[in-house]
């Protein structure tokens, strides 16, 4: 399975950096291709290391003024012209999207992922992965939009939230049918 990973390039601590070479080790080890910003620094170069030592491979999408920070070693690397091409490229060659750990630009990245399974662009599975509760915040205020009315789709058609990459992994291959 392409699982696209959308996450912070940002350097962290072990409590994001630890749990997500777990997942990517996960992901190589089942035999997954990550899908990701194809970054060779932070949170995105330590899980396309632990995706590729256990036997992964990568797909970046990296957009034009990132260039130079791109991981030269993926199996393919694509260069988008900018962030809007980037986002269409990551969803078009993944089968299913993780959300883990992030900025503004993974916030971004996630909302437009949701906003498009929303109105039925894609069907593909979403997880948000909730590393240390990070996105607990995120998960209240989605529990709210959904209580007052504001999702068309319950939300559990909309996105899981995980609290583990084995929680992650298992929902999107039960959606893949590959369990």
């Amino acid at each position: 399975m392409n699982i696209c990973v959308f996450l912070s390039a940002a350097d962290l601590d072990d409590r994001y950096t630890v749990p997500a070479r777990e997942f990517a080790e996960l992901l190589g080890r089942g035999g997954h291709t990550l899908v990701w910003g194809g970054s060779e620094s932070g949170l995105m170069k330590v899980v396309a290391d632990g995706v590729q030592e256990a036997g992964g491979k990568l797909v970046g999408v990296s957009v034009d003024f990132l260039a130079a920070k791109a991981r030269t070693d993926a199996d393919e690397m694509v260069i988008a012209r900018d962030l809007a091409e980037r986002k269409a490229l990551l969803l078009a060659k993944s089968d299913a999207i993780v959300i883990m750990v992030g900025g503004t630009g993974t916030l971004d990245e996630a909302t437009e992922i949701l906003e498009l399974k929303k109105h039925g662009k894609h069907a593909k599975p979403v997880v948000l992965l909730n590393t240390a509760g990070f996105y607990d915040g995120l998960h209240e205020q989605f529990r709210r939009m959904e209580d007052e009315g504001f999702l068309p789709l319950p939300l559990t058609e909309l996105v899981f939230f995980a609290e583990d990459g084995v929680g992650a992994l298992a929902y999107l291959e039960e959606r893949a049918g590959l369990q």
